[in-house]
């Protein structure tokens, strides 16, 4: 078994620089740890190579490599390194189409778990593309793809500039919703066919939906809740405003 165990070899370098977005964005490249997410990003068809400590059974026909523990420490993002990596490429998302006909845009949204999370909820409730503007959290942070559980895989993601994107969206059959209680809407009260065809905006965790993406939307929705709680997470809220919306 042929071993790679210098931390000063080529490879091991570019695998530890993909820890930065700069990086991820130059060489078009990322890591995920894991069995699950390997095997999901292989499914996917996105994977240049497994990354196996020395000792690993290959877990899916795969090009492969070993690494030694050491290496593996030196490139995780993880306190306590996986077995199993995978260097996988950014998929190439064309023109930004739309796919579908629920869509969800967030708006600056910054904490990765949220994001991740976010990206999960989104699929299990039906959304078929979900557009992030050019100042949310980077996709591929390592956070973000933990967080999704292997799901960033299989949904269609663009970045956009969201509000080009949606003076470019008006005018179509897309429902535009925004979020905010002011001048909102309790969701629940939105009309079965209100529910087909939307784009629904999700906002910062501190400072929701910009202003000027609110002033595009046809509605603005809103949750109902005690008057004890004042808000949601923004996760939170996303997936109980899109179970709401599933039609």
């Amino acid at each position: 078994m042929n071993v790679i165990t210098s931390l000063d070899n080529d490879k091991v370098k570019m695998f530890k620089k993909l820890q930065k977005k700069k990086y991820r964005d130059e060489y078009n490249l990322f890591i995920v740890e894991g069995e699950h997410l390997a095997l999901e990003a292989f499914r996917a068809g996105v994977i240049e190579e497994l990354i196996l400590e020395e000792g690993t059974d290959l877990p899916f026909p795969s090009p492969y490599a070993y690494y030694s523990k050491e290496v593996m420490c030196k490139i995780s993002a993880l306190e306590t390194p996986s077995s199993v990596m995978a260097l996988c490429r950014k998929r190439t998302r064309d023109a930004g189409e739309i796919v579908g006909d629920k869509v969800l845009a967030l708006d600056n949204i910054q904490d990765p778990g949220n994001l991740g999370t976010i990206i999960r909820s989104a699929l299990a409730f039906g959304v078929t593309t979900i557009v992030l503007s050019e100042d949310t959290v980077d996709l591929y942070n390592p956070k973000v793809l933990r967080a999704t559980q292997g799901m960033i895989f299989h949904t269609n993601i663009i970045v956009r500039d969201l509000f080009d994107w949606l003076r470019m969206v008006r005018g179509s059959d897309f429902n535009i919703y925004g979020t905010s209680v002011d001048g909102g809407v309790d969701v629940k009260t939105l009309g079965k066919e209100e529910k087909d065809n939307f784009v629904l905006i999700v906002g910062n965790e501190g400072n929701g939906v910009s202003r000027k993406l609110l002033d595009l939307c046809d509605k603005n929705l809103y949750i109902s809740m005690t008057a004890r709680v004042e808000s949601l997470n923004v996760a939170v809220a996303t997936s109980i405003l899109l179970y709401e919306l599933r039609g």
